[in-house]
């Protein structure tokens, strides 16, 4: 394997001169330049990344904490990130946790070993050793879709998309909704999105039954035994005439388990997600969601986390991104 000093002998110049080619660092003639960029043509020599990460104590790995790989808001945060980190030289190790609160805390701490130049997470639950370990970080950070205290991050208006949602239901004529929501750990979605709909129903001076609010978890399977539940507990005549769920898959299982057990959407009962996952627009009837700017917040993380990087200091700027009510049939 050559080294950098062979390359030096071969080109006929300083060990630094050829440094400073790879580095693309300093002053180099331009007759000097071109000898060591044939040498390294010609060799096909490749500098050790490592050896490099030495020198410059920057490794252009930036470390990704995800929930799940296999969701559309991952994959889409992720194109963003990418797209932006790889223009400025940057590779992405990723991680997913499953929705396992403590495999955040095990994967910031095996990224930090990793000597990585940054991490970016996509947080859910926000708890106070997360918070700790976060504080602890001497490192450039940065969260998605949670505002956490002190920390820089990208979060989403949830609050206003789901009043937003609310209203659009309401509006077309449905009194009596049923909610589905997620656990409350998860402040954005289980705390905010419920709290949109509550006070949206409250300012049209409608009412929520206690047996139609239900918390469950982020799959299909979760929001079919849900609605099951609310249908399960309602009166033959005296049921929802709506249901909103806080995601597009909790949306989908309830409009199978309704479609299982007869009922007619919209015209017996309206349904509600949010998410805007691709397949929300090919079931039957399309589903009414809410757009959110995933692989935007991922490029605006990624810029803020490179600006730490820049000024070697971690901040707490915080950016809310928009979003976008998409009716279809299902209301």
């Amino acid at each position: 394997m050559l080294t950098i000093k062979e390359i030096a002998e071969m080109a006929n110049v300083s060990r630094a001169t050829v440094s400073r080619v790879l580095n693309e660092s300093g002053y180099v003639s331009a007759a000097a330049k071109k000898r060591v960029l044939e040498v390294i043509k010609k060799t096909g020599y490749v500098p050790s990344q490592h050896a490099k990460s030495l020198r410059t104590k920057q490794t252009k790995v930036i470390g990704v904490i995800l929930p799940k790989i296999s969701t559309e808001t991952s994959s889409r945060v992720v194109d963003g990130m990418n797209d932006v980190f790889s223009e400025h030289g940057y590779q992405i190790l990723l991680t997913t946790t499953n929705l396992n609160p403590e495999k955040e805390i095990e994967y910031i701490r095996l990224l930090k070993s990793r000597q990585v130049d940054g991490i970016v997470l996509i947080a859910t639950n926000i708890n106070k050793e997360l918070m700790a370990e976060i504080e602890q970080l001497q490192i450039p950070f940065v969260a998605i879709g949670q505002d956490i205290p002190g920390v820089c991050s990208v979060t989403y208006d949830d609050y206003e998309a789901s009043k937003t949602m609310a209203k659009a239901i309401i509006e077309k004529g449905y009194k009596y909704i049923a909610f589905i929501g997620v656990d409350e750990s998860d402040r954005a979605v289980g705390i905010r999105r419920k709290k949109g709909f509550l006070d949206s129903m409250k300012e049209h001076n409608l009412t929520v039954r206690e047996g139609w609010v239900k918390e469950t978890n982020f799959d299909i399977l979760s929001g079919y035994e849900a609605m099951k539940e609310i249908m399960e507990q309602s009166e033959k005549d005296d049921y929802p005439d709506a249901v909103f769920a806080v995601t597009d898959r909790i949306a989908i299982g309830a409009m199978q388990y309704l479609k299982e057990a007869g009922y007619k959407i919209p015209n017996q009962i309206a349904v509600s997600g949010m998410g805007a996952a691709d397949i929300s627009q090919y079931v039957q009837p399309a589903l009414t969601t809410i757009e959110y700017e995933n692989q935007r917040a991922g490029e605006e993380a990624a810029f803020m986390l490179l600006d730490q990087i820049v000024k070697n200091e971690k901040n707490d700027k915080k950016m809310i991104l928009g979003y976008r009510l998409i009716v279809r049939d299902s209301i």
